[in-house]
Order: structure tokens, then sequence, then C-alpha cells
């Protein structure tokens, strides 16, 4: 059956993993752990070759060139993206999950269709299938694949919130562009009572790009001063109708935080009722975030939960081991 879940904690045998940049802060978690590394990278960069792009990942992370992944004893390929079973087969002349054990993660909710869309890899028995959430394993059509499912985990940010700010935040990259996916056309409606800052790639000048004027857009900000911008809001508010749990979220959770956010994918399961507001009612969702907004005492006291349900299903050495075990699965 397909349906082995990831769980627990296993040896430590250090491996040499081969793994494209291709999530940033996915990759930071995962590059946590107690393996080598190796990143491909090419002189142009780009998509199938950022490498590190200057982020600090330790020296567990090394940026290689195609020529020098070929040269490694690689233990194990770990693919994101479907082009890169060729790419690497390429690159090195072996073939994930035949010549060199191979796991896909998947971080995506399945498109174009939400029941019926096919996984990539669902005709390979020699690839297994890691998702980020249950939501997304329930929907993908996974063929053959064995499937598991390792939930997020990120490091803790710790306690930031101080919410003395009277207005919500929000995180989302590539706002226009995703539209509808991300919840975009939502922004006007739920910031006409509370004023709301948008922080990520391609927010900056949002509101004079969307005509909204309860928006600000903020741009694409980074570490601890985007992570202490948001904390000064008084209540996070995740919109995405079709995506993987965002680690947006859970960072607010973290910091935190209370939630108001839409009733969909994985949101359900990870946010409980003293933890945030979910509802798919617009008019629940921007009363909610009124009240977070009026009543900072309740505020506080929600975000308190929050951080405490965020600490116990979404921390890093969770992650960590749920990742050292199934690496350590395939590998063998």
């Amino acid at each position: 059956m397909n349906d082995s879940t990831a769980t627990g904690r296993t040896g430590s045998s250090r491996l040499d993993v081969a793994v494209w940049h291709v999530h940033g802060s996915w990759s930071t978690s995962f590059v946590a752990g107690p393996h080598c590394y190796a990143v491909p990278v090419l002189p142009q960069g780009g998509e199938w070759g950022r490498g590190l792009c200057g982020r600090r990942w330790g020296p567990a992370a090394v940026e290689v060139s195609p020529r020098e992944l070929a040269e490694r004893n690689i233990d194990v390929v770990v693919l994101q993206r479907p082009h890169e079973v060729n790419l690497f087969r390429q690159w090195t002349g072996r073939r994930p999950g035949i010549d060199v054990p191979a796991v896909y993660v998947e971080h995506n909710t399945p498109k174009p269709n939400a029941v019926d869309s096919r996984h990539p890899m669902a005709e390979r028995r020699d690839i297994p299938v890691v998702h980020v959430t249950d939501f997304n394993r329930l929907m993908w059509d996974n063929g053959a694949a064995l499937t598991h499912v390792v939930r997020h985990g990120i490091a803790d940010p710790g306690p930031r919130y101080t919410g003395h700010l009277e207005r919500a935040a929000t995180m989302i990259n590539e706002p226009v562009r995703r539209g509808r996916t991300t919840g975009t056309d939502l922004l006007r409606p739920l910031s006409r009572s509370v004023p709301m800052d948008v922080y990520g790639l391609g927010t900056a000048g949002l509101e004079l790009i969307l005509g909204v004027d309860g928006i600000r857009g903020h741009g694409d900000v980074q570490g601890d001063a985007l992570l202490d911008a948001v904390a000064e809001r008084r209540v996070y508010v995740h919109t995405p109708r079709w995506t993987s749990l965002g680690l947006s979220l859970l960072e607010a959770m973290h910091m935190g935080m209370p939630v108001v956010a839409l009733a969909s994918t994985e949101a359900p399961v990870t946010v409980p009722p003293d933890a945030g507001v979910l509802s798919n009612d617009l008019d629940v969702l921007a009363s909610a975030i009124r009240c977070f907004t009026a009543d900072p005492e309740a505020a506080a006291l929600v975000g308190k939960r929050a951080r405490a349900v965020a600490l116990e299903r979404h921390g890093l050495d969770r992650f960590v081991a749920d990742w050292n075990r199934i690496l350590g699965e395939v590998a063998r």
C-alpha cells in the first residue's frame, strides 16, 4: 500500500546528497541535516544552477558544477522537478532510481486538476515521492509510486510578536502573476476595514498595481528584518486558495501571531480553532481581522497558542529526523 508516512528518528550515517536549490526556505531546513549537500551551480545561474544564492547554509552545503557532480560519489539524489531526472543523467551519466538511489519531493498541490492530475513519478516504482502535506498526497494521483509525507519544519525564529501596529500582515511571492492561486484578489475586501502590509517578491508598489488603498506592498524584505516587521502587525492573514502549506504561515505562528486564513488545503489541520480563525466566508475572515486588531490581549493569547502548535508540529528537529530516516532507507 502507498501509505507509509515518515515518522521517528534514525541513525545518522553521513551521506552525499545531491539537491537543487528550488525553494529557498525549504532548502534551508533540509540542509540543516547531518549529511553533505551538493547543490548544482552554473556560471549563468538560473533555475537549474542557482547554487546557494549567497545563503548561509553552513559547511554541509557546497556548490558543485556539473563536472564536479559527476565526479562525486552521490549516495542519494533529491529530485524536485521532472526535468531533473534527465538533467542528472546528462550531467553525471547515471540514472536516478537505477544507478543512483533517488527520491522526489513534491512541493505543490496537483495541477491542472485537483483530483485527476497524474504525478510525474506515478509510473516509477524506483523513485519514492515525498509530499510536504497529507493533503497533497491525498489529492495527487500517485499511481505505483511509493509515497511518504514529511511535514514542513523550520528553525524557530523566536517569539517576536509585538502586534503594536493596528495593521494586518501577509507574505506572498509574486501575487500579481499567481493571482487567484494565492488569493491576491481577496486582499481588496479583507483590507477595507484594517490596512494590510504585503511582503514578498513582486509586492513593491502592489497598492498601485492593484489600485487598492488599503494595502501597502513592501517588496522582498529578507531575514530578521522581514520577521521583525511582520511581527509588529496585529494579525497575520493567509489567503492562498490552492498552494501547499506556506512556510510564511508557519513563521508567523512560530513568532506568536494570531492567524486568519482560508480553510483550504492543509491549513485546517495546521491551525486549530484556538490558534486563529479559518473560514471560506470572507465576512467571517474580515470580522476576525477586525476583532484581533481591536483586542490586542485576545490577539496575543491566540498567538501564544499558535506558537505552541507550530513548535510541536513543525519544529526543525522533527523535520530533520524524518528526512534522515527517509534518506537512509533510500540509500540502503
